[in-house]
């Protein structure tokens, strides 16, 4: 599987999508920490979220830290998301003592 991460910027746009075919957008987490704001860079999440059902990928946000924009990121139509919300960065060893 392939995946653009930090999709929105940098070299990750909607350029880097005709090149290089892939199967998960990550929405970068700057989007995701100014939807509180109202930021102008959080109201564009629709339409990224748009793009994705137009060539059919899968799309995680990242930087997810409360409930409250994890609600409204499903309510957006997001498939996956990672961050503080759901877990911090841990050692391997921890980790698989959780989650295997």
């Amino acid at each position: 599987m392939i995946a653009i991460d930090d999709f929105g910027t940098g070299y990750s746009n909607l350029r880097e999508l005709k090149e290089f075919p892939c199967h998960i957008l990550k929405i970068d987490k700057t989007f995701v920490s100014e939807m509180e704001d109202g930021a102008i860079r959080s109201s564009l999440i629709p339409h990224i979220v748009g793009i994705s059902k137009m060539i059919d990928v899968a799309i995680v946000a990242e930087g997810i830290e409360y409930g409250e924009q994890q609600a409204a990121l499903i309510k957006l139509g997001i498939d996956y998301g990672q961050g503080y919300l759901f877990g911090k960065p841990m050692k391997p060893e921890y980790f698989r003592k959780i989650f295997l």
